[in-house]
């Protein structure tokens, strides 16, 4: 069966009786947020923010902190929820001096996996320890790099009457947003005047006690300025679903609404790769990448979840090409760690490449496929039960390929290594460049949240996925609820 990277073993692989069915993509680059400025004041003794999170861009690459749920008055009056430029979650209270700062020790860095986040301001508890409290997929955080303590029944800088709520962002002064989040955001829940634990918002699998997975909180009581953002309205993603005040959003659209969820985890690029170092650029909840023109051999980002069986589908649109000869796509047995992993470089390397050329075993190459340009979308069909690869461009299968030939492989680029005989023993979605001169960009579509505009919407045969064309009979969207299927 598939593999999941470690890390990425999460809510996704657990059999749920409850379903997450979207989320939102926040790219910070788009300079997107939601708010809404309250009608009068909440309970500022006591909330709740709960949240599921799939992180993009990190802090500490980008240099520049980054937060989930913000309410600003001025620069030195506020709340903030989200993360330093060390990748800590920070949770901060400021009235023109500290009167709050929980720092978690550790740092999250996995951008392959869905974290949920609970957090709770409880000024009035009579334990100083749980006035305030961070709790990680249903764990309480108990050691910080910051605690400052809470005094008994001191107002949080949240549920003010006088400056937006935001999600996404932070609003200096209530107008400026910026320290925009990177990656997905699902199930927001804000609760006004209770202080509800974890168990409010998930639980522990029965089977697989380790594993913490969303539940129903539509029943929940939100209060008065509580809401709901479960982003299933495409046209108004700031849809408060519990009947409460929208948020409005900015520079975010209907594209933005992702399948890719807590409950379905869906194949990105990998921005902990090491070789993301050669690229300039990756953006679009890790689905767009860009080169750079420095020049030499460069080994590109890998997906965060390989394949050892089954047959997966994927596309990837070229958007402006480093030049002929110079872009290259297709899939990868050799990790990172393993001396750079160039796509097709390796002999457990398979690629499409943009002169019409395809490159595996220690750069051998072969002329065969036609070749693509700016604009132009290539369809991967990786074929683990026949050990074939084709490719597809802008929708017709090279060398009249047909992905659904079985054991005959029928236009097949390449006859691939069983998955065991690889130096990773799985294989990972990859991009490469080869240029000096060109700065090569591409955007993916793994099916949860395309990086480009699609016309047909195209699901796999278990009904997962977005994509520009169908995906071939027995072929399958790289995603959680798909791993464990024979492909076929």
């Amino acid at each position: 069966m598939p593999l999941i990277l470690s890390g990425n073993v999460a809510s996704a692989t657990a059999p749920t009786t409850y379903d997450v069915a979207n989320s939102c993509r926040f790219n910070d680059g788009d300079d997107p947020y939601m708010q809404k400025t309250p009608g009068s004041a909440g309970n500022r003794d006591r909330w709740t923010f709960s949240c599921w999170f799939k992180r993009g861009t990190l802090s500490s690459v980008s240099g520049v902190s980054q937060y989930i749920f913000t309410q600003s008055k001025t620069s030195s009056i506020y709340a903030l929820i989200g993360f330093n430029t060390s990748d800590q979650i920070n949770f901060d209270n400021q009235n023109s001096g500290d009167i709050g700062q929980l720092v978690t020790a550790r740092k999250l860095r996995d951008c392959s996996a869905w974290y949920h986040l609970t957090v709770i301001w409880d000024s009035a508890n009579g334990t100083a320890g749980d006035r305030y409290q961070i709790w990680i997929n249903g764990v309480r955080e108990t050691v910080f790099a910051t605690n400052t303590g809470v005094d008994s029944g001191e107002d949080s800088m949240m549920n003010r009457d006088d400056t937006p709520m935001s999600i996404g962002a932070v609003a200096w002064a209530g107008t400026s947003w910026s320290n925009e989040f990177d990656g997905y955001l699902a199930e927001c829940v804000f609760i006004d005047g209770l202080a509800l634990a974890p168990t409010s918002f998930g639980e522990f699998d029965s089977d697989s006690p380790a594993i913490w997975k969303p539940i129903d909180v539509s029943g929940l009581t939100f209060g008065t300025n509580g809401f709901y953002l479960d982003f299933e309205a495409s046209d108004n993603l700031g849809n408060d679903a519990n009947g409460g005040t929208d948020l409005t959003e900015a520079n975010l659209a209907a594209v933005d609404q992702a399948t890719d969820t807590p409950t379905n985890n869906f194949c990105v690029l990998n921005p902990i790769d090491n070789s993301i170092s050669n690229w300039t650029f990756l953006g679009e909840g890790n689905l767009e990448v860009q080169g750079n023109t420095t020049g030499g051999d460069y080994v590109g980002p890998s997906g965060t979840i390989g394949l050892t069986a089954g047959k997966w589908y994927w596309e990837g649109k070229l958007v402006t090409s480093a030049g002929a000869g110079s872009d290259i796509i297709g899939v990868t047995g050799t990790l990172p760690e393993d001396d750079g992993h160039q796509t097709g470089y390796y002999v457990d390397g398979y690629s499409y490449v943009n002169d019409g050329g395809t490159v595996n075993n220690a750069s051998h190459s072969a002329s065969w496929g036609a070749t693509y340009d700016d604009d132009d979308i290539i369809s991967v069909a990786l074929d683990l039960t026949n050990l074939s690869i084709y490719f597809a461009k802008n929708g017709t299968w090279q060398d009249s390929g047909d992905p659904t030939s079985g054991a005959t492989g029928t236009g097949e680029a390449y006859t691939v290594l069983a998955p065991a005989l690889t130096k990773a023993g799985a294989y990972f979605p990859q991009v490469s460049e080869w240029s000096s001169a060109g700065q090569g960009t591409w955007q993916f579509n793994f099916g949860g949240c395309p990086a480009f505009a699609i016309s047909s919407a195209a699901a796999d045969g278990n009904g997962y996925g977005t994509f520009e064309y169908a995906p071939p009979s027995g072929y399958l969207a790289i995603c959680t609820k798909n791993l464990g299927s024979d492909g076929g």
